[in-house]
């Protein structure tokens, strides 16, 4: 799958079906576009209907290029009920975007309903996605397309959000073993990649705020990136954004693995005692 020719990914055509989860809104809305752009039929999936009944409408003004459905992915069969919904409609899908996440915020011995709901929904979503899609998309032998929205959170799982971390550090893990399952089947022309947004400015990470922030990207800048990335045939599609570069991502990513390696204390980036180290490795070339 690694090219950096610049084509497109083969899966994203005209007349191919994509299935968006999360489309309503942020990420999964701007790839919903981006997709409907490329001549793609596109099912819109969210839990909140008020905002499926106005997002269609942005992502194709030609109902025989868009559908909606009202599912919480946490639930398997309300996946299968897609499932069986899409091909009705338009046919098998091509690409599946598992994009849809929430973050109500947790702490370790905090309430256990947000521990649920991040989980149930942030990685089981994810995992009931690939299992009840993918194995239709790897019988037919076209090609396809998984994208799952993981994060930087789930990388270097900095403190201040616990339930967030482990789902998303769960979705990053799942999919590598999925890509690896994906290259290792005779015939498969499905690849699964991971996208890691940066700051993001979305109804997720707005908390009460209606300007962007300088630092954060749009979600179209995100999907932007993520469309350029997979046409080079990226797994980790690690997005920068307007406050920290892919060169500060690495060196962050490098120390989270080296605190087992050198056996530092977890989260050493936040210890006191290893500020001065961190700072100084930042600054190495």
């Amino acid at each position: 799958m690694k090219g950096g020719h610049g084509m497109a990914h083969p899966a994203l055509r005209a007349g191919a079906v994509a299935v968006v989860t999360g489309g309503a809104a942020g990420i999964g809305l701007a790839a919903a576009k981006a997709f409907a752009a490329r001549g793609l039929r596109v099912c819109i999936v969210d839990i909140d209907a008020d905002k499926l009944a106005t997002a269609a409408p942005a992502v194709s003004t030609s109902a025989e290029h868009v559908m909606t459905f009202r599912a919480d992915v946490a639930r398997e069969a309300e996946l299968k009920a897609l499932m069986d919904a899409v091909e009705r409609r338009f046919g098998p899908a091509d690409v599946l975007m598992n994009n849809v996440g929430v973050q109500p915020g947790s702490a370790l011995f905090g309430p256990l309903d947000n521990w649920t709901r991040v989980i149930e929904t942030n990685l089981w979503g994810v995992i009931h996605g690939c299992r009840v899609f993918a194995p239709g998309m790897i019988a037919r032998k076209t090609p396809g397309l998984i994208i799952n929205t993981g994060s930087k959170q789930g990388v270097t799982t900095p403190p201040g959000d616990p339930a967030y971390n482990v789902a998303k550090s769960g979705v990053k893990t799942f999919t590598e073993a999925l890509q690896h399952e994906l290259r290792t089947t005779p015939g498969c022309a499905v690849s699964a990649h991971l996208l890691i947004p940066g700051f993001v400015f979305t109804g997720l990470t707005a908390r009460g705020r209606t300007e962007k922030p300088e630092a954060a990207w749009t979600p179209e800048q995100t999907v932007a990136f993520m469309m350029t990335r997979l046409a080079a045939g990226d797994f980790y599609i690690l997005c920068p954004d307007n406050d920290v570069s892919r060169a500060l991502d690495e060196k962050r990513i490098a120390w989270a693995a080296g605190d087992i390696i050198e056996n530092r204390p977890p989260l050493s980036r936040w210890h006191p005692d290893f500020a001065e180290a961190f700072a100084a490795f930042c600054r190495e070339r």
